[in-house]
């Protein structure tokens, strides 16, 4: 009996420990959910609303349009380039980076959330019809773009070859919106156009980043060379960017093997470097002044940025357009997918380019052409836009980029 009654207290002591640490799990179970509430109880509001409209909206429903639609709306309140793609947009996206694609010809983003022009690409519709970096697409066939997503503009935008899009232009030199009607056609970017410059200086056009580039800017880099090239102009006015390989390879050309071009950062601050190649053309002594814009954007920006903070080039121009975020493809289930802003680009100096640009060595702003000097072009419409190929009457900051080049020139000799 005495035996039992010691054990008492001893039950009772292992029975309040065990209270205890079970009152301790279930206050930690209770704040786990806590905070899974507080994180998704939102979704409850999400499954109300779905549930009101099945079961009162005036018409019935497709479940897919609803939530297609408040996916679309989800990621557009993240960034103007993390986008929902369903299966046939997600079709037109492979097909764009193939580099032959049916449309106008225009680079377009959101900045400011409103449809704007990155670049026309030289050789197409739009460049013909005089369409500008800055332009801001306020309509597509008489439907505002307010509130466009860019993939939904892009599928009004594009269709059969030698059809017809009415585009509505608001121009910052323009005081009232204009009309343009453009015609579509098979899109096919030469990417690479040069030609020597006043005798001894290399000028290459890098047009757009796609397959194969660098092949292109190296073969273009040696037949100037064999001309008697002493320096270059590399030109990527206007240029929107591209893939990020060959960005990296065209930096190659004229950068060291093994120096970081650029790197990224993640959410979890997760750095990843991207080194220059050993390429089988390198031009590492000869000078270089790069021009750039407000169209110059993403692999552009990328090569920009190396080349001036290893002081390898002179940047000359604009202000660049300052996209600089890295989106990755995420399959879904269905076919669809997400293109979702996954981290963003420094240069070698830690600079961040995205909606910053890169502020160019030397600030040269584009003289517009007179009336008089557009009606000696056989196409003035190609002139419109703020470039003009290899004349330097007529293109005031090729002609600024040859004069520095010919200062750089005699103060080498």
């Amino acid at each position: 009996m005495k035996s039992r009654l010691k054990l008492i207290p001893v039950l009772l002591g292992l029975l309040t420990i065990a209270l205890i640490i079970t009152s301790a799990m279930l206050v930690k179970t209770q704040n786990v959910y806590a905070a899974k509430d507080e994180k998704y109880r939102n979704l409850d509001t999400f499954t109300q609303v779905m549930h009101l409209i099945e079961n009162n909206y005036v018409e019935e429903v497709d479940n897919k349009i609803l939530v297609y639609g408040a996916i679309k709306g989800m990621l557009g309140e993240l960034d103007p380039h993390s986008n929902f793609l369903d299966p046939d947009t997600l079709k037109e996206f492979r097909e764009e980076t193939q580099g032959e694609f049916g449309g106008l010809g225009i680079t377009i983003g959101l900045k400011d959330k409103i449809l704007t022009v990155v670049a026309p690409l030289e050789d197409t519709p739009a460049f013909r019809k005089g369409i500008q970096a800055g332009d801001q697409i306020v309509k597509i066939e008489g439907e505002s773009t307010m509130g466009m997503t860019l993939h939904d503009a892009v599928k009004m935008l594009r269709g059969k070859a030698d059809t017809d899009v009415t585009i509505t232009i608001h121009r910052e030199s323009i005081d009232k919106p204009f009309d343009v009607t453009i015609t579509r056609a098979v899109i096919k970017v030469s990417s690479v156009k040069s030609n020597m410059i006043d005798g001894d200086i290399g000028y290459i056009r890098l047009i757009q980043f796609n397959n194969n580039v660098s092949d292109a800017i190296s073969d273009a880099v040696k037949e100037l060379d064999g001309k008697g090239a002493k320096s270059f102009i590399i030109d990527v006015r206007n240029n929107p960017g591209g893939l990020l390989t060959e960005a990296i390879s065209v930096s190659s050309i004229f950068l060291p093997a093994n120096k970081i071009v650029v790197y990224t950062k993640d959410r979890q601050q997760t750095r990843q470097d991207f080194k220059s190649k050993v390429f089988s053309t390198k031009e590492l002594e000869k000078p270089i002044i790069l021009l750039v814009n407000g169209g110059s954007a993403s692999a552009s920006e990328i090569l920009t940025g190396a080349l001036q903070d290893y002081e390898r080039a002179t940047i000359m121009g604009e202000k660049t357009y300052g996209k600089a975020s890295v989106q990755s493809v995420m399959p879904l289930l269905d076919g669809s997918a997400i293109k979702l802003t996954t981290a963003k680009y420094f240069t070698p100096k830690g600079r961040s380019i995205h909606e910053i640009g890169i502020e160019p060595d030397i600030t040269v702003e584009f003289k517009e052409l007179t009336p008089e000097q557009i009606e000696e072009i056989e196409e003035p419409e190609s002139f419109n836009m703020k470039v003009a190929l290899f004349d330097l009457d007529k293109d005031n900051q090729l002609k600024a980029a040859v004069d520095k080049m010919k200062e750089i020139l005699k103060d080498e000799q």
